[in-house]
């Protein structure tokens, strides 16, 4: 009988064990499937995400510079090109400080959602990119009514600002689709394994503790692998592409990644702790 004991103590402690290593190790994965489907994935919240860079200093140096470089393409003025280039440039810089840039900004990065999104789903070689005509218009409009004669005469074409592209994103970008379709089922699977690996357990208390230091572990690696990400992503950026505007693109896009990773690490390590405290406080009561 003390042997069978034995037997199903180990055979349960091994199966827990399996459980809560499980448990861990999809606590990054549930992490980013959600970022992916509910942030990355839902227009409204990549509009947001994206919505405090109209105001970020790299981004708005990037898209006037483009949409100089692209009205420019339009004129000849000859010997005023340099001056008339200049204009145009504080113009459309001046134009990025108003209220309708914001609109316009927010307008174009819909239309990126839609092309992101079908990057993503076809594990093409897509890039993130932001088409500037809402921007060109009104900065068209702009010159037009402060009476530049040549302004009327601006073609508006669909000029886009490349920010990232997807070999920039790795092994993250080819797992987009799986991790979209995955949603919440990681995070609800992880929470089960660890309640169910923590149950079977024959020390109960410190299969919690390992448990909880184990998901603060995991979380803790997926902080540096988005610090990895973004030292890759910016080393090698195509020419052409800002590295200040696309750094200030990629922390916009994974602030919720890291966020939650930190959030996770400091949640588990109080877990840990009041566990491990409980019983020796009870005893000194």
């Amino acid at each position: 009988m003390p042997k069978l004991v034995r037997s199903t103590a180990r055979g349960r402690a091994a199966l827990s064990a399996v459980l809560l290593v499980l448990a861990c190790v999809l606590v990054p994965l549930g992490v980013l499937s959600v970022w992916a489907k509910y942030e990355i994935g839902d227009r409204d919240s990549y509009v947001a995400t994206m919505a405090p860079l109209s105001a970020d200093p790299s981004v708005r140096a990037a898209v006037a510079d483009e949409v100089t470089r692209s009205v420019m393409k339009e004129i000849d003025v000859g010997p005023l090109q340099g001056t008339v280039e200049s204009f145009v440039r504080d113009a459309v810089g001046s134009f990025t400080e108003t209220g309708s840039y914001k609109t316009a900004w927010n307008a174009a990065n819909r239309a990126a959602h839609d092309a992101l999104q079908s990057a993503l789903n076809d594990d093409s070689n897509g890039e993130v990119t932001i088409d500037l005509a809402p921007i060109t218009e009104q900065v068209k409009r702009q010159l037009v009514d402060e009476g530049v004669p040549f302004a009327s005469k601006i073609p508006v074409k669909h000029t886009e600002i490349t920010v990232l592209q997807s070999k920039d994103l790795g092994w993250l970008w080819q797992s987009f689709h799986a991790l979209q379709a995955a949603g919440v089922w990681p995070a609800v699977a992880a929470a089960v394994l660890a309640a169910a690996g923590i149950l079977l357990a024959v020390r109960r208390r410190r299969a919690a503790v390992r448990t909880a230091l184990g998901m603060a572990l995991a979380a803790a690696v997926l902080v540096l692998a988005v610090a990895i990400g973004r030292a890759l992503t910016l080393d090698d950026l195509p020419s052409g592409i800002s590295g200040d505007a696309a750094g200030a693109v990629f922390d916009a896009l994974t602030e919720t990644l890291r966020v939650t990773a930190w959030v996770i690490i400091a949640v588990m390590l109080l877990v840990a702790l009041a566990v491990w405290l409980l019983p020796r406080l009870r005893r000194r009561t």
